[in-house]
């Protein structure tokens, strides 16, 4: 006895690969657009990269002003006297006698 498939078994053995082949393309089509790593995440990652990259230049320059600070108190060179002299009075709360002081709030 030779049995016959049926049409809808008929029908879903003729479109069970290609609606599979369509679900994985939906599914790698939606991961390429909207994913963690599609285009509209990688349009985010840019803006945020941006704004890293200014915070790392405003850094980059307090850095080098840090650095160029240091430079002048380096004793192997010759410590610059008005920098030195700035911060010891600052550090020390003095003033010259010919100084006057006007206290600002804070």
């Amino acid at each position: 006895m030779s049995r016959t498939a049926s049409p809808i078994q008929s029908l879903l053995r003729r479109a069970g690969v290609p609606a599979i082949a369509l679900i994985a393309i939906g599914f790698f089509g939606y991961n390429a657009v909207l994913g963690p790593t599609g285009v509209v995440a990688a349009r985010e990652f840019k803006g945020e990269l941006q704004q890293e990259q200014a915070k790392l230049a405003e850094l980059e320059k307090q850095r080098a002003e840090i650095r160029n600070r240091v430079g002048l108190l380096d004793p192997k060179r010759g410590a610059d006297p008005d920098l030195v002299e700035e911060m010891a009075r600052k550090k020390l709360n003095v003033v010259r006698p010919d100084e006057v002081v006007i206290p600002l709030k804070k």
